[in-house]
């Protein structure tokens, strides 16, 4: 029976891929984050869950649910919501994590079912006794491309022996109560993230291939903001394998591959027979590489997202674009040196290795804590292999996460990775709702509660149940926070604008200044208006007092006196205040006189003096004219 050339070429990938693991001697490193269960008792303590790779994990933060068992449907394979299950938590309550068992359909399946139900995050519970492994996300094909892209929801793959133990608490009726926590998922050593993207310039290698090119465009903006900012040093890495030495000399090989079968690249359309060869990819790899190398060497690393976003626009497989000459305009656009490119290529007919692509077979052998790399794409942050969906928000805050808390830079607060949990009941924090002012903040690493800061005013409280406007100003953002009102037109506030920060009725009032002040009744509690001749009428605020017939009320001395005996008494004030001027102004006359003769006196004798009495000057003249005469 004779084989077709596209079951020809399934083999030989098949055999590259066979040889890709034995050149490398796999070593795959899992990467983890802690469950902490915090009850029942009897299983309380820290567990080590494998990061599922697809998804979205909360690097950098920590995510607390409860676990629920399904009574039905128990490896999560049928969509819950025929049977009419729903794990969507109540308002108030804590989110829920749904716990499915191992087999029968793709991990991704399972967590896709569960989101649609509500879960909050999936675990799931391995099958066999043995070490975690990675859950993947399987080839995407048309089923499962839509729900892999969609998937949002953390999960992560828990033993055996510990899944039993939360399945025996669920069953007991015990709320169980666990938190995931990638906070040391990332590494953070110093206040620089270092960070790897395992590519390839393919464009027609399905989902996969989409899902990066998408990647790339969304995320080189906070990429090139990052490595600008020196936050970051970012290595573009671009897998390859080396052809078996007996089929060196073979069609496919040579199709596949460059400088005699050292270097290859699986064939586009795993078709030898037409499109793109798989050398095609290796050669375009390698000009991404060099451009990297020319551009870094000008202090200008992230020009590679430049060229890379570009190249895909404009030199794309399907327009028959992919080319050396595309490639050429690219670079020329961008002001890049294309022979100093051209050089670090190489020839890629030549019998030898090419020192670019020999360094990048070395890099894919694990190092350290890093494992080997074997899945394309692969992102690696701080030696740390990323797990989870490739996509801006969760990469950005998979980066951020590697940042010391605090040290972060202004990308990773902003609007891309937040968590919005303040969208869900305010996040528990504290709240002004006729202000609309909250102490909730969304960060990739959770939400906080911290009173704010609004028009310059600090906020001050414990985030959750208070916050007090303090400081200069506050009085300005809904009267501080303190009891205010508005009457005949007169408005009485206890705001007192000062750094303190109290409320405080003011005069003619009493109470606490927050809820309430109220109206004091001076004529009635007899404050004012004592005087025999006094009448009192009490007004919001304040009291209006008066006199009997033609008496003038004096508030300060709380008495009634005649309008002519005030008359007199103004009268005697000016008449006083004109002598106290008087006097004042023939003071300063006499001291002005005395300082003007003094001076004069001063002058006089000075030149009585100069005519009696030879200066210094004159004696040494006399001196040096007696001496001349010797």
């Amino acid at each position: 029976m004779g084989v077709s050339k596209t079951s020809k070429a399934t083999i030989f990938l098949g055999i590259l891929w066979l040889n890709l693991f034995q050149s490398v001697v796999g070593r795959f490193v899992v990467e983890k984050n802690s469950l902490r269960v915090v009850s029942p008792d009897d299983i309380k303590g820290t567990y080590d869950s494998a990061i599922g790779n697809f998804g979205i994990p909360q690097y950098g933060g920590s995510l607390p649910g409860t676990v629920v068992y399904p009574k039905e449907n128990r490896k999560g394979c049928q969509n819950f919501e025929d049977s009419g299950t729903s794990f969507k938590s109540k308002s108030g309550a804590m989110p829920t994590f749904v716990l499915v068992d191992r087999g029968d359909c793709f991990f991704a399946l399972k967590v896709w079912n569960a989101q649609n139900a509500g879960a909050a995050a999936v675990l799931v519970a391995d099958d066999v006794d043995e070490r975690l492994i990675t859950m993947d996300s399987p080839e995407a094909d048309g089923s499962s491309a839509k729900y892999i892209e969609n998937i949002t929801i953390p999960s992560a793959l828990i033993e055996k022996s510990f899944a039993e133990k939360l399945k025996k608490a669920v069953s007991a009726g015990e709320m169980v109560n666990v938190n995931l926590d990638w906070r040391e998922a990332v590494p953070h050593p110093d206040d620089r993230v270092e960070y790897e993207l395992w590519t390839s310039s393919n464009d027609e290698c399905g989902f996969k291939c989409d899902m990066l090119m998408k990647y790339v465009k969304d995320f080189k903006g906070a990429a090139q903001i990052l490595e600008k900012g020196g936050y970051t040093q970012f290595t573009p890495h671009y897998i390859t394998w080396y052809c078996p030495q007996a089929f060196t000399v073979s069609k496919q090989c040579k199709s596949q591959c460059i400088n005699h079968g050292r270097y290859c690249a699986p064939d586009p359309e795993q078709d030898f027979s037409s499109g793109y060869e798989g050398k095609d990819v290796v050669i375009e790899n390698l000009r991404q590489l060099c451009v990297f190398k020319v551009a870094n060497e000008t202090n200008k690393p992230w020009v590679w997202w430049d060229y890379v976003t570009d190249f895909q626009i404009r030199c794309p497989m399907k327009e028959k674009k992919y080319n050396k000459e595309c490639a050429d305009a690219v670079i020329k656009s961008l002001g890049l040196d294309s022979r100093k490119i051209e050089k670090c290529m190489g020839d890629p007919n030549a019998d030898e290795d090419n020192p670019v692509l020999k360094e990048e077979q070395d890099a894919q052998i694990g190092k350290g804590t890093r494992g080997d790399v074997t899945i394309l794409p692969t992102l690696v942050v701080n030696n740390r292999q990323y797990r989870g969906k490739l996509e801006k928000g969760a990469v950005l805050k998979a980066i951020c996460a590697g940042f010391e808390e605090t040290t972060e830079p202004a990308v990773c607060l902003s609007d891309d990775v937040e968590t919005n949990e303040c969208l869900d009941n305010n996040g528990g924090c504290w709240q002004d709702k006729a202000a609309n002012i909250t102490a909730c903040k969304d960060t990739f690493r959770g939400r906080v509660c911290e009173c704010p800061v609004v028009d310059g005013v600090q906020f001050k409280g414990d985030g959750y149940s208070s916050c007090t406007a303090s400081g200069r100003g506050r009085c300005k953002l809904n009267n501080g926070g303190c009891w205010h009102d508005t009457r005949d037109g007169h408005t009485f506030s206890a705001c007192v604008d000062n750094e303190e920060g109290k409320c405080s009725c003011p005069p003619g009032f009493k109470g606490d200044g927050v809820k309430s002040c109220e109206d004091i009744d001076e004529c009635r509690e007899k404050k004012a208006c004592q005087c025999p001749e006094c009448s009192c009428k009490n007004t919001w605020g304040s009291y209006e007092c008066s006199c009997s017939g033609e008496l003038l009320y004096i508030r300060d001395h709380d008495t009634c006196i005649s309008k002519r005996a005030r008359e007199v008494k103004s009268a005697w004030a000016a008449v006083w205040a004109i002598l106290i001027g008087l006097a004042m102004a023939g003071g300063g006359a006499y001291l002005v006189y005395k300082y003007r003769l003094r001076s004069y006196m001063d002058s006089e004798i000075r030149a009585i003096m100069a005519q009696y009495m030879p200066l210094d000057s004159q004696n040494e003249v006399q001196n040096h004219v007696n001496e001349d005469h010797a």
